[in-house]
């Protein structure tokens, strides 16, 4: 008898869906996309899922957990699910979930994110508690995962206060802009095997701020008013120099063990520091996701460092559907769902 046979994978249809639902395929597994109604077609197009069930909004989804619990689900998050749904219904929620609910309070306040990695032993960027103590560029972020929107550049307390109009309930962060390049670094750690995995890199295109780099400054000066977004449109795949691994690997190290200190079992499975590299060849690191991002999926069919470990075709999905089964077969799931 094929024990994994007997569960569903399933994900919210978004994000880094197609991926996590053709990982699971690959490794057996039936599959099942949950998509808000008018969302279905990229699912039926790919034929990733095995079942399609429409919902209204995302908060109906905690309306159909019996369901899902019946047709024995396991339940993979992406950062849909944790902007639309929120961490207090995801904490609630009773579906069998791949992952650690307990970190995502870490993961969703920046204070507490920051905290986790100095305590990591992580560069990070300067915070101004006080607009009134601004003495250089700095971006306002905003808490959750957003997808970048509404981060904007400031360069003075009016400058920020005059900004910050456009967001009058929103909680934010007033960060010290780092020169460099921003990259993002995937890891996957398992708690089966004690072993970190380096996954893969992306940069990321931003609308509007990369499009305006394309436009020279005597042009801008002609345009109107355009004020830089940071909306996240698309992953450009990276290979990163080979002498940043050793500094990379260690850090995704102290983020593992820093994190089993910060909450019961820690950190498991996909994760992500997103960081600046600087002139002078520092790692600065400015954001942590607990889970898989949207920079793995031009890895569909793995990366250069998945070909290095594996002797097949390895996604980050994949390696979660594969995480699975190990998990199945050990009888050890109780070490990889929260």
């Amino acid at each position: 008898m094929v024990l994994h046979k007997n569960y569903k994978i399933a994900t919210i249809g978004s994000h880094s869906a197609l991926q996590i639902l053709k990982g699971a395929h690959d490794e057996g597994f039936s599959t099942i996309a949950i998509c808000l109604k008018g969302r279905e077609k990229p699912y039926k197009l790919f034929k990733v899922a095995d079942e399609i069930i429409t919902i209204n909004d995302y908060d109906e989804l905690m309306k159909i957990q019996d369901k899902l619990i019946k047709k024995n689900v396991i339940f993979i998050p992406h950062a849909s699910l944790i902007t639309y749904l929120g961490v207090d219904a995801v904490e609630k929620f009773k579906v069998p979930y791949y992952g650690n609910k307990n970190i995502l309070r870490h993961e969703a306040d920046r204070n507490i994110e920051r905290t986790w990695l100095k305590n990591s032993k992580l560069k990070v960027p300067k915070i101004f508690n006080n607009p009134k103590d601004i003495d250089r560029a700095v971006i306002v972020k905003f808490h959750g995962a957003k997808g970048g929107k509404g981060y904007f550049l400031a360069k003075s307390e009016k400058d920020l206060k005059q900004k910050i109009k456009n967001f009058p309930e929103e909680d934010y962060v007033i960060q010290e802009y780092i020169d460099g390049v921003p990259m993002f670094i995937h890891y996957f750690y398992s708690p089966l095997t004690d072993e970190l995995e380096i996954m893969g890199f992306d940069i990321r295109y931003e609308s509007n701020v990369d499009s305006l780099g394309r436009v020279s400054a005597r042009d801008q000066m002609a345009l109107p008013k355009i004020d830089p977004s940071y909306v996240i449109v698309g992953n450009i795949p990276v290979v990163i120099r080979e002498s940043f691994l050793p500094r990379i690997i260690q850090m995704g190290e102290n983020v593992i063990k820093e994190s089993k200190k910060i909450v019961k079992g820690g950190l498991w499975g996909p994760f992500c520091l997103e960081v600046i590299l600087t002139p002078n060849e520092e790692i600065r690191v400015f954001e942590i996701s607990a889970r898989i991002v949207a920079g793995t999926n031009p890895y569909v069919d793995g990366s250069p460092y998945t070909a290095l470990k594996y002797n097949e075709p390895m996604s980050t999905g994949r390696r979660i559907a594969r995480e699975i089964k190990t998990a199945i077969k050990k009888g050890q799931l109780n070490k990889i769902l929260g």
